[in-house]
């Protein structure tokens, strides 16, 4: 059977911008620091994801001195960063249970979601059988570099957004489960989410073209995850150089 994907590796760029996050998250990987205290600065990595993923969705990004988070879209943005690890497994597997509690989790605080709303997709034609693919693809239908499919699990959900609030903290962080699940970044030490969040309107542009299906912007969007990938691996060089050692 056919890759569905491969024809997406043909595409300018997307074969050497692979390459290229691939050696930028192997020099994190191998820091020093990280060698041995990896779980410390994978949580410092953790909460930046988070904190940068909930401004990109027009939350806060700061937390509190002191008390509980009031934002509720950080709010939500950190409590999928804490639940990443457990539901690893799930995304492996049945990839379309661990998005809806992924969804629980970003959206349980968010205005005007009712209990109703909480973890289950649209019923709106199509919805239901977009999910279906894509889980296909988490699950092992497709050879291609880890980098292609981070990106294609993230542009989708952003062009699908199956759940009626939360899109962008859930397909963040669906990328993000997608890396770790891959190999590609298994200890969760980049923080890609700020490199999005410091090109906040090519993300943006460039989602929107990756939902065109155009390979001009299926292009775009693959280059602008790459950046994002890379700008979240000096992210987590520096935290690893904070760390010591």
């Amino acid at each position: 059977m056919a890759d569905p994907l491969e024809p997406l590796t043909r595409l300018p760029g997307v074969a050497a911008d692979a390459d290229a996050v691939r050696e930028a998250l192997t020099r994190v990987h191998n820091h020093r620091a990280n060698r041995r205290g990896w779980p410390s600065t994978a949580a410092e990595a953790s909460v930046r994801a988070a904190r940068a993923s909930a401004s990109l969705d027009g939350g806060s990004a700061e937390l509190p001195a002191e008390g509980p988070v009031t934002d509720p879209v950080l709010a939500g943005s950190l409590r999928v960063a804490e639940a990443l690890g457990g539901l690893l497994a799930a995304w492996r597997s049945a990839p379309r249970q661990a998005l809806a509690r992924l969804h629980v989790l970003a959206a349980a605080d968010l205005p005007g979601i009712t209990d109703d709303d909480l973890g289950r997709p649209r019923r709106d034609p199509g919805v239901g059988e977009r999910l279906d693919a894509l889980a296909g693809l988490v699950t092992g239908g497709t050879g291609v570099p880890a980098p292609v499919l981070v990106a294609v699990v993230h542009g989708e959900l952003l062009a699908l957004a199956p759940f009626p609030a939360a899109t962008g903290v859930v397909a963040r962080a669906a990328a993000r489960l997608t890396a770790v699940g891959t190999g590609l970044d298994p200890k969760g030490l980049a923080v890609p989410e700020v490199g999005h969040y410091r090109a906040a309107g090519e993300y943006g542009e460039a989602a929107a073209a990756f939902a065109t299906g155009d390979p001009e912007g299926l292009a775009r969007w693959f280059a602008h995850c790459a950046q994002a990938w890379q700008v979240g691996a000096r992210e987590g060089l520096g935290i690893a150089d904070a760390a010591g050692g």
